[in-house]
């Protein structure tokens, strides 16, 4: 498997900073303490990327959503997640019923390679829209999967569903693929052919 250290990213022309697309808002989590293990994985390190074809595909994204949803964006809450990090955040969940939410670290995370991103929509004013949970709620609230009986239990709303439709929208029609247990997580392209054939980032 071909790898690279996060250190050098910024020198390989595989990869794109987010400051480079144009119309999205980011908030990397993880570079904060507001995540589910509370604290700052990220520093010192700059995990503001992602790879050259998952950022073309998020620009697709982007104006899908402008033309649906004029004032709207789309916020990034994760992108490139270096091998470094996964393995923490692997450890952080020992013992606990949330590893199922996790890619277990020698098999990697498509995080790892530059091409998942987890995001949100906000609207004119930067709020985010209403999703029916929060980023990194590792319940079955957060299960695309479960939506329609989680709707019929009465515990997520129409409007939440159609928020979380819209996000959908844009990115499956950019080639981005969702996953059964979290709203803001999507793979750009087949994870299978991600794994056997990206460079994974260290």
């Amino acid at each position: 498997m071909n790898t690279i250290r996060n250190e050098d990213v910024p020198s390989s022309p595989d990869y794109r900073h987010l400051s480079s697309i144009a119309g999205i808002a980011i908030e990397l989590r993880y570079a904060t303490p507001d995540n589910f293990v509370g604290r700052d994985l990220y520093s010192p390190h700059d995990c503001a990327w992602l790879h050259r074809d998952a950022a073309a595909a998020l620009e697709q994204a982007v104006a899908w959503l402008a033309q649906r949803r004029p004032g709207s964006k789309l916020l990034v809450l994760d992108a490139l997640r270096p091998q470094r990090v996964q393995e923490q955040l692997w450890a952080a969940l020992q013992g606990t019923e949330l590893l199922g939410y996790l890619a277990e670290p020698t098999r990697g995370s498509i995080h790892s390679f530059g091409m998942a991103v987890d995001l949100t929509i906000v609207d004119e004013q930067g709020r985010e829209l209403d999703m029916g949970t929060g980023f990194d709620d590792l319940s079955e609230l957060s299960h695309p999967a479960l939506e329609q009986q989680m709707l019929a239990k009465g515990a997520i709303s129409v409007e939440q569903i159609a928020n979380r439709e819209l996000l959908r929208g844009a990115m499956f029609q950019a080639g981005f693929v969702g996953i059964n247990s979290e709203w803001w997580h999507f793979d750009c392209g087949d994870r299978v052919q991600v794994r056997a054939t990206f460079t994974r980032v260290l």
